[in-house]
C-alpha cells in the first residue's frame, strides 16, 4: 500500500490508495502549447494540482522535444499509476515502459539486474541512432527546401527583369525618334550645301 503526502496542505493527513494517473498538463500560449508530464490524482482537473512533475513535452519542435525522469516514471508505474494514451506513448518513446517491463522480469527472477541493464542500454543506443537518422533526414529536407526556395525566387526576379525591359525600350522610343529626325536634318543640310558648292564651281568655270 502506497501512502501519498497531500502536498503539505494537511501534513498529518495521508491519502490511502489514491488513483494516480501519469498525464500531460498544458502550459504555453495559444497556438504554441507545451506540456508537463505529471503524476496526478485521477480525480483532479487536467491542469490542476499534481503530485510530482516527471518531465516536459514540447511538440513545437521537429522532432518533438521530450524530457523525462525515467526512473521516477518507472517508480510511479510500479506503484500502480496508470498513464493516459498520450503519456504512455511518450513513456514508451523514452524507454520508461521497457524499463518497467524489465524491472518486472527482475522481480520475477527471469532476469538479473545486470541483464536488464544491458538490454536497456542496447535499446537506448538503437533509439539514439534512429533519432539521429531522423534529424539528419530532416536537415537534408530543410536544406533542399531552402535551395528550392532560393531558385524559385531567382526565377521570379529574372522574370520581372525580363518583363521590365520592353517598357524601358518603349519609353526611350520618342527620344530616339527626335535624335533620328535631328540627324536626318543635319544630313539634309549637308547635302544641300554640297549641291550649292558644286553649282557655284560650275558657274565659275
Amino acid at each position: 500500500m502506497r501512502l501519498i503526502n497531500n502536498r503539505g496542505r494537511e501534513p498529518r493527513k495521508l491519502i490511502k490508495n489514491m488513483p494516480v494517473k501519469i498525464r500531460l498538463q498544458r502550459h504555453g500560449k495559444k497556438g504554441k502549447p507545451y506540456y508537463w508530464i505529471v503524476a496526478a490524482d485521477a480525480r483532479a482537473k487536467r491542469d490542476g494540482k499534481y503530485l510530482e512533475k516527471l518531465g516536459a513535452y514540447n511538440p513545437n519542435t521537429n522532432p518533438a522535444t521530450v524530457e523525462l525522469d525515467v526512473d521516477g516514471a518507472v517508480q510511479w508505474l510500479q506503484n500502480g499509476a496508470q498513464p493516459t494514451d498520450t503519456a504512455r506513448a511518450i513513456l514508451s518513446y523514452k524507454g520508461a515502459m521497457l524499463k518497467n517491463h524489465l524491472a518486472g522480469g527482475v522481480s520475477k527472477g527471469a532476469l538479473t539486474e545486470e541483464q536488464a541493464e544491458e538490454k536497456f542500454n542496447v535499446w537506448l543506443q538503437e533509439k539514439a541512432g534512429t533519432v539521429q537518422a531522423k534529424e539528419a533526414g530532416l536537415s537534408d529536407l530543410q536544406a533542399k527546401a531552402k535551395a528550392d526556395a532560393l531558385a524559385a525566387e531567382k526565377a521570379v526576379n529574372e522574370a520581372r527583369i525580363a518583363a521590365a525591359i520592353p517598357e524601358v525600350e518603349e519609353e526611350a522610343t520618342p527620344e530616339a525618334t527626335e535624335n533620328a529626325d535631328a540627324t536626318e536634318a543635319v544630313e539634309a543640310k549637308t547635302e544641300d550645301g554640297a549641291t550649292d558648292t558644286e553649282a557655284a564651281t560650275e558657274e565659275e568655270k
